[in-house]
């Protein structure tokens, strides 16, 4: 079973690349979802080669089917026209690129916690890890076991985003699994999930 983590709604895989967040100190890897990239401490649902975490994901994954025939040429052009331009958070002056904060809030007996790719500029990427290992500071050890738990990975992850930001030279890989995914969501046929919100957080 998998403990909660509510409100991830931004698609963050990489074409053809079956996410994993890996252990350094024990040489263990740990599944991520393929669409939202959480990470799966247990369960999680398969298909097609791929880990999501729950059924939501498992049904909008199905994106990465449009996404796939999506010319990989309009992919490139869209992502550099992104990285170089303004920050659609601050509209101010870019690089522009995937920036994960990450949170977590407990009480008592339950803990819920999620990581958020945002794409903005390093700027705004540094404020939201500042304001994701302060609410998760006050937010995340009133549970138990897990906030007492998770708590301090969130905020080692949000230190980590601030001191680690993507390269300002070149695209990431991230950035263009995003928006490979927002421009299949633009060309999937609205009858085929009239309810469903796919676009990465802007």
């Amino acid at each position: 079973m998998r403990h909660h983590q509510a409100g991830r709604e931004q698609p963050a895989w990489k074409q053809g690349e079956r996410p994993r967040h890996r252990n350094a100190s024990r040489g263990l890897s740990m599944a991520a979802c393929a669409y939202c990239n959480s990470s799966i401490l247990f369960g999680g649902k398969k298909q097609g080669g791929y880990t999501f975490c729950n059924n939501k994901c498992l049904q909008r994954g199905a994106l990465r089917i449009v996404g796939d025939k999506v010319p990989q040429a309009a992919v490139d052009q869209y992502v550099a026209r992104v990285h170089s331009g303004a920050c659609p958070r601050c509209k101010g002056p870019g690089p522009v690129d995937v920036h994960t904060s990450h949170t977590v809030w407990s009480a008592i007996l339950l803990t819920s916690w999620r990581s958020t790719p945002t794409v903005c500029c390093r700027r705004c990427g540094i404020k939201r890890n500042i304001g994701g290992a302060i609410s998760s500071l006050l937010l995340g050890w009133w549970g138990i076991p897990w906030g007492l738990l998770i708590t301090p990975v969130q905020v080692v992850r949000n230190l980590a985003g601030i001191f680690n930001s993507p390269n300002p030279s070149r695209p990431s890989n991230k950035l263009e699994s995003i928006l490979r995914l927002h421009m299949a969501a633009q060309l999937r046929p609205p009858a085929a999930s009239p309810t469903t919100r796919v676009a990465p957080t802007l």
